[in-house]
């Protein structure tokens, strides 16, 4: 399994670059982009890996965030993927709506035809797409993982589910319990099938519950949310987090920033922090 090379430019002494390839678990032609400081010049880096929100391409959070200049003093790569399989050959919602098909792919595995044939997200974030960066790229295993909306759905999911993978998790404005709200209700419902019982796997707030999960037994977790996100009651349920976070006496971290909305004016603010506390996670605090 090979890459091949799209695109690329030099941003704070390090490279901005975007690869194809060819996915066996998603069946279709992926793009993913990443960010390589420049001390990757010299060996291997951790990485963060960053999953984005609905709509979105690999694209949005390398152009929007201004992520690179923090990641290039703490020596960080930052992996960003696709939100979903791409193709002609890949069913997309019959209605076009912007929440479920192409753009949405919910990091979930889907069950259900005809979504199954394609819509394998959590096994490509979990498995194929770290294992082709880390024997193609100056990336090391080691790693840690953030994300925006649904992306910091599939952040806190897949780092709750696989915490001997990943260092630390943060999120911008999650989907936190997606079995309880429209998008989730749709996305998982259309992937999994009717048996709710099966969408809890998906489900952060669920996941906590049903493991019994401690603060020894999950990584560091950082969440941020706008308390002026007009998703926020309806869509991300921020406050069954922190519910289960004070049951639980989980420890994480979890801030409402006044003002601030769902947009990527919201991330672009405290990208920063996020990184820091990744790096801190990684064991990193490097400068060139």
């Amino acid at each position: 399994m090979t890459i091949q090379l799209q695109d690329e430019k030099k941003v704070f002494g390090g490279r901005q670059l975007r690869y194809q390839h060819r996915s066996d678990v998603l069946d279709c032609d992926m793009t993913f982009s990443v960010f390589l400081p420049p001390h990757a010049e010299s060996g291997k880096v951790p990485a963060v890996y960053w999953l984005s929100g609905l709509t979105c391409t690999d694209e949005n959070f390398s152009s929007k965030a201004g992520a690179q200049r923090v990641a290039a003093e703490l020596g960080l790569a930052l992996i960003i993927p696709d939100t979903s399989p791409r193709g002609e050959q890949v069913p997309d919602d019959p209605d076009g709506a912007y929440d479920f098909g192409l753009g949405a792919g919910f990091y979930v595995n889907a069950t259900q035809a005809p979504w199954a044939a394609h819509y394998q997200m959590y096994d490509y974030i979990v498995n194929e797409l770290p294992k082709l960066v880390e024997a193609a790229l100056p990336v090391s295993t080691e790693r840690s993982i953030s994300g925006h909306s649904m992306g910091g759905h599939g952040a806190l999911v897949i780092g709750l589910r696989n915490p001997e993978r990943y260092r630390a998790i943060s999120a911008f404005s999650p989907i936190v319990n997606p079995t309880q709200c429209p998008w989730g209700e749709k996305a998982l419902g259309n992937y999994l099938g009717t048996d709710k019982t099966a969408w809890r796997a998906y489900d952060a707030v669920c996941l906590l519950e049903d493991t019994g999960a401690s603060k020894a037994s999950i990584p560091s977790v950082l969440v941020d949310q706008g308390d002026a996100d007009n998703f926020l009651a309806e869509q991300l349920m921020t406050e069954n987090l922190v519910k289960v976070n004070d049951q639980q006496q989980l420890g994480m971290t979890i801030r409402y920033q006044p003002g601030y909305d769902h947009s990527y004016y919201f991330i672009a603010s405290f990208i920063e922090e996020h990184l820091r506390f990744h790096a801190k996670a990684l064991g990193v605090s490097a400068t060139v």
